[in-house]
């Protein structure tokens, strides 16, 4: 479904802004809180955290995370998993949301009632309440960006820093062809996997996948280390080839790194037991003085990047 109507009654622009903010009221449904709380003050009024807050925020863009072939509730859903991915990557719980819109006149009504539902559906399922936002009219563009407050789950939270030479890198999932296979916006956050992983003295640090393994294992690497990878040992989606799965992109996996003195037999059968049907595979380890053939430098495609130079 295309994002922009071809005919003027069908637009945002024949609702104007006000109608345009009851209607999207009325599509969140109950996940939209009335104000204070949520959607119509100034600012939402929220409650005081418990533990540690986390913040984050994420777009997506017609033309860039989305075209006419996602249907618009995928897309809304795409909005809020991108930013649930990144609170489980820090062994956090999600709590509410803001949704800033820049919309072209021509946007379709249908399209954004649409997207709204499969924003609000998803924030159902994971317990996030929509409290807020902002839209704004922006020629020849539709882009969406939520703001997510989340708060540690418990008395740690695990960040990129923290791995030490040694340590094994491990990854969640299989990696590879999310766009060819749809699974850039049916995936499904790793939330309550982060969360696990975040109980275990272990880990030592952890991340989201959403650049490529290439790219995104080098923000997770500590100081005088390189990453030595067993290629073969990468889990790839089925008929990726080696270079989808490193350098891809949007796969929405944890990558982490485990103490060099973890027992990895015991952590992966108790792995198993709590999720039978996703694995943790360990892919290398850091270390100082790595095989060339395997570091991080030397791999076939270096992930994904914004702004990157064209000569």
């Amino acid at each position: 479904m295309h994002p922009f109507a071809p005919g003027p009654r069908d637009r945002v622009a024949a609702l104007g802004e006000g109608a345009l903010i009851a209607a999207i009221r009325r599509w969140l449904g109950n996940v939209c809180p009335p104000a204070p709380a949520g959607i119509g003050d100034d600012c939402a009024v929220l409650p005081p955290a418990k533990r540690h807050q986390l913040l984050t925020v994420d777009p997506v863009i017609f033309g860039r995370h989305f075209d006419a072939k996602v249907p618009p509730s995928a897309v809304g859903a795409k909005l809020l998993k991108r930013n649930l991915s990144d609170i489980a990557a820090m062994g956090g719980r999600p709590r509410v949301a803001v949704v800033s819109l820049c919309l072209d006149r021509a946007t379709s009504v249908a399209w954004l009632q649409e997207f709204h539902r499969g924003l609000a559906a998803t924030a159902r399922r994971h317990g996030v309440a929509l409290v807020g936002g902002d839209v704004a009219e922006a020629p020849r563009v539709l882009i969406a960006s939520l703001t997510l407050l989340g708060e540690g789950a418990g008395p740690r939270v695990l960040t990129r820093t923290g791995a030490r030479s040694g340590d094994w890198i491990a990854v969640t999932g299989r990696l590879g062809g999310s766009l060819t296979s749809g699974h850039h916006h049916r995936f499904t956050p790793r939330l309550a996997e982060g969360r696990w992983l975040a109980r275990h003295p272990e880990i030592r640090s952890m991340m989201d996948l959403s650049d490529g393994l290439a790219k995104d294992l080098t923000a997770l690497t500590p100081r005088g280390s390189r990453a030595a990878l067993d290629l073969a040992a990468v889990p790839r989606r089925r008929g990726c080839t080696l270079t989808a799965a490193l350098g891809d992109g949007e796969d929405y996996e944890l990558l982490c790194a485990i103490s060099a003195s973890a027992d990895l037999v015991a952590l992966r059968q108790k792995w198993r037991r709590r999720f039978p049907t996703l694995p943790l595979t360990v892919i290398g380890r850091f270390v100082k003085n790595p095989d060339l053939t395997t570091a991080t430098n030397a791999l076939p495609v270096s992930g994904y990047e914004h702004f990157r130079p064209t000569s």
